[in-house]
């Protein structure tokens, strides 16, 4: 682990671990509203619970255009369409534009985003702790007479953070359609912490003059500039289909223990950088990152973040999800890729609604999956 100088040291007392409280987390979104908390989501929201597990449940009715958290039209559709002009495909482009185009009417046409979303804590990973599918059966036989009209999903299936659940949704006749190749790190201490350019990221923080704080309670002021750097990075520089997280979600993410937050302050007390860490069922990742843009790149303040993520699941040996994006940085700081999976039961739905999501499962497996596996995207 690398040396800090005493701004940057860490209290074991405020790393402490604790699983978030879906209770507080559904009563809030549904009394809020989701749009008062995301932006770009409309929902209702209430909490099931499955074997003992409490899960937030998030219920769309169809509309276009929102974030991909909770709008699986937006995850196949919109969001690689705009991706395409961000990444290099080469001759792919043109099949991969037309594809896209298909996925497009296809997913309109069966009203994908009428949906009972399961376990759904409106980030781009949510991981599912130490739920293993126990009750499965029943929570879908509950929801689907509840909503006869509505598609149920699970995101987040991989045979990495949740083999367990995944072979659970199989046997209960789940169409697994891929989604987005991941980056994971097996063990921390073997694949993380020896690397160069981590002890290098460290050394930047090092010489930054940044002190850590581990956030318990978060103000209004805080959880303002926190949502501002977020918004810096995930809305202004990569897509309006990320979550619009508002401090008031900021908040609720810290109060009921769903955030780990961490932030990095310069000698004024102004928050620097930002990671919001979701650490359940051995696994650690973070969905929220946020830092200075106005900030010059030599800053590091990506660099900084990113080390913050890695020691947190380094210091409680967890595993680490890295999420989707940046292949090569994460590559090259020891994470290797997964395919990470959406669940999807339509048995209850007509056939009409149910057989097309075969195809395009069956196509994304054949076309899409190798294409992923073969770049760092």
């Amino acid at each position: 682990m690398n040396s800090l100088p005493p701004a940057a040291q860490f209290s074991p007392d405020a790393l402490a671990l604790r699983d978030p409280d879906a209770v507080l987390f559904g009563d809030r979104l549904q009394a809020l509203g989701s749009r008062a908390l995301v932006a770009n989501v409309e929902a209702e929201a209430f909490v099931e619970r499955a074997g003992g597990h409490a899960l937030p449940v998030i219920v769309t009715h169809g509309a276009i255009g929102t974030s991909y958290v909770a709008a699986p039209h937006s995850a196949y559709a919109l969001y690689p369409r705009a991706e395409l002009d961000l990444v290099d495909l080469g001759w792919m482009r043109g099949p991969a534009s037309l594809a896209i185009a298909a996925a497009d009417g296809v997913l309109r046409a069966l009203a994908i985003n009428r949906a009972v979303q399961i376990d759904n804590w409106l980030l781009s990973t949510c991981l599912h702790g130490h739920w293993k599918g126990e009750g499965l059966a029943d929570l879908r036989q509950r929801l689907a007479a509840r909503f006869p009209d509505h598609y149920l999903l699970i995101r987040s299936v991989d045979d990495w953070s949740c083999p367990e659940l995944t072979a659970a949704l199989r046997d209960d006749g789940w169409m697994l359609l891929p989604c987005r190749q991941i980056w994971v790190t097996d063990d921390l201490q073997r694949d993380w912490a020896v690397r160069k350019s981590v002890k290098n990221d460290g050394r930047k923080l090092a010489q930054s003059g940044l002190a850590i704080e581990d956030v318990a309670v978060l103000g209004d002021a805080d959880a303002a500039r926190v949502a501002e750097l977020y918004a810096m990075l995930y809305i202004a520089k990569y897509s309006a289909l990320n979550p619009q997280y508002s401090p008031r979600w900021m908040q609720l993410a810290v109060e009921c223990g769903l955030f780990h937050l961490r932030v990095a302050r310069d000698a004024s007390g102004q928050i620097m950088a930002a990671v919001g860490i979701v650490a359940r069922g051995g696994i650690a990742t973070n969905p929220m990152m946020g830092y200075d843009m106005g900030r010059p790149q030599s800053d590091g303040l990506y660099r900084i973040a990113s080390w913050l993520v890695g020691d947190f699941a380094l210091r409680h040996g967890l595993r680490l999800h890295g999420s989707a994006g940046a292949g090569h940085f994460k590559q090259q700081r020891g994470a290797r890729s997964e395919i990470d999976y959406m669940a999807i039961h339509a048995g209850h739905l007509a056939m009409a609604r149910r057989l097309p999501l075969k195809g395009i499962a069956s196509a994304l497996e054949t076309l899409a999956v190798p294409q992923l596996k073969r770049r760092m995207l």
